[in-house]
């Protein structure tokens, strides 16, 4: 096994997840809203368009939770922002001056699930009218199994639910108290069996390593859970400890963490029984059932990675609603808002949400590509990205070349034109593609999670 130490001291202890490229703290706060005919001409010009809805509230907070999101015990603010998030859907329908083809919509949050069942129903009224909603849409939402009532059910139906995400976590009481975050089995799974029921939807799980007094052992048993519920997917993601960004996460203590090596033994080890459970490996912390799309994707080299993490959405253009959604078209990215009530206030006088943007340059666009590519294929032609980006492509396989010469821990391997990163080495990924991020510099390590 690779020195983790000493890997970690040359390459840094963080990196980013690199959902976008540039990454968000390098959006510009005066350009959100200049970006924003373009986003338009994009939608009209697009063959597909996809939408994220944020829906920022939970009735719980959980303390590992890393999203934009408030807690609240009354209803009423939901409501109030459903009729803010419908209104800003309408306006831009308004503007848009034509009805964009819909092949996907994502509701995340906070927890979407909490909506009731009339305010799920109007936000797919308002997105039908504005979009031309394809009949094989994906429309997934994110659920918390405590959230879910028979009206919740039957809102998701009128939504049109093709895709159930629900997050789990950890099903160890212990690991859950230190998250604040009671779930037991039998409730998920009685919720995983009633969307199936009601939607004939099919299912993904969230699951983190690296949470507090979690250990190998009690992951293997949430791990083994996980495949009873039998989902299409399985997200294994590293729990993100950034307390100083998300000052909940200061209910979580330091020495409660697990340490470097037990973090990459448990992400290891869940891996290993994902696929010998018949999951295959989706890039470095995916894992799909062979029929699944997101399988079918990675297997035809059509596999993404938006802000959701990867997914098999290729439509050019995302449309993000609601407090800090983020917009992605070929030219760039807009921010909305993130505090709920700015953003409100800007939908009711009228106002663009939006408050960052970035407008790629013709490099940021050749890098954006290479990083994806990289980090969905485990591998990158520099011959094919001449073809599409031209002479620069050369310049950047350099680069690569002298920064897989210089490493000595073999987390990537290159010929004259192509560079892989090994199987042993894929949970490193994210360090061999920031090696291709020209805006990544020692200073902003605090800004991301860890690497591993």
């Amino acid at each position: 096994m690779r020195d983790l130490d000493a890997l970690l001291a040359v390459h840094g202890e963080t990196t980013p997840r690199y959902t976008s490229y540039p990454t968000a703290p390098h959006f510009d706060a005066t350009a959100g809203a200049a970006l924003v005919g373009d986003l338009m001409a994009a939608c009209r010009d697009s063959a597909a368009v996809s939408v994220y809805l944020h829906i920022p509230y939970c009735d719980r907070l959980c303390w590992f939770c890393g999203c934009h999101t408030k807690q609240t015990k009354r209803y009423e603010p939901v409501r109030a922002y459903v009729d803010t998030l419908v209104r800003e859907i309408e306006v831009f329908g308004e503007k848009a001056g034509a009805r964009p083809t819909l092949t996907a919509l994502h509701l995340g949050g906070g927890s979407p699930s909490l909506l009731k069942s009339d305010d799920m129903a109007r936000i797919g009224y308002v997105i039908r009218s504005v979009f031309d909603v394809r009949m094989d849409a994906e429309i997934a939402v994110e659920i918390d199994p405590s959230d879910v009532a028979e009206d919740t059910l039957d809102g998701l139906e009128a939504l049109g639910l093709t895709r159930a995400s629900i997050g789990v976590q950890d099903f160890d009481a212990d690991v859950q108290a230190a998250i604040n975050r009671p779930q037991s089995f039998e409730s998920t799974a009685s919720v995983a069996d009633a969307l199936r029921h009601r939607m004939n939807c099919t299912l993904n799980i969230d699951a983190l390593y690296g949470l507090p007094r979690q250990t190998s052992a009690r992951l293997v048993r949430t791990i083994e859970q996980v495949i009873e519920l039998q989902p299409e997917r399985v997200a294994l993601f590293g729990y993100a400890h950034v307390p100083w960004a998300k000052t909940h996460q200061r209910m979580i203590a330091d020495s409660d963490l697990p340490g470097r090596y037990e973090r990459l033994k448990q992400a290891d080890i869940a891996a290993r029984l994902l696929v010998e459970a018949g999951y295959e490996t989706i890039g470095f912390d995916h894992f799909a059932l062979p029929g699944d799309s997101l399988a079918v994707a990675a297997r035809d080299g059509h596999l993404q990675r938006n802000f959701q993490g990867y997914t098999a959405d290729t439509a050019p253009v995302l449309v993000g609603f609601g407090a800090s959604a983020i917009s992605k078209y070929p030219g760039g990215y807009i921010q909305n808002i993130v505090p709920t009530n700015n953003y409100r206030a800007a939908v009711e006088n009228g106002e663009t949400t939006a408050c960052k943007g970035y407008a790629l340059s013709a490099d940021d666009r050749m890098r954006a590509y290479a990083i994806e590519r990289l980090l969905c294929d485990f591998r990158l032609d520099f011959s094919a990205l001449a073809d599409r980006f031209g002479e620069p492509a050369w310049s950047l396989a350099e680069l690569m070349k002298g920064q897989v010469a210089d490493d000595d821990f073999a987390l990537a391997a290159m010929d004259d034109t192509i560079v892989t990163v090994p199987p042993d080495a894929r949970p490193f990924a994210r360090i061999v593609a920031s090696w291709m991020d020209a805006y990544r510099t020692p200073s902003e390590t605090a800004r991301y999670s860890q690497a591993v």
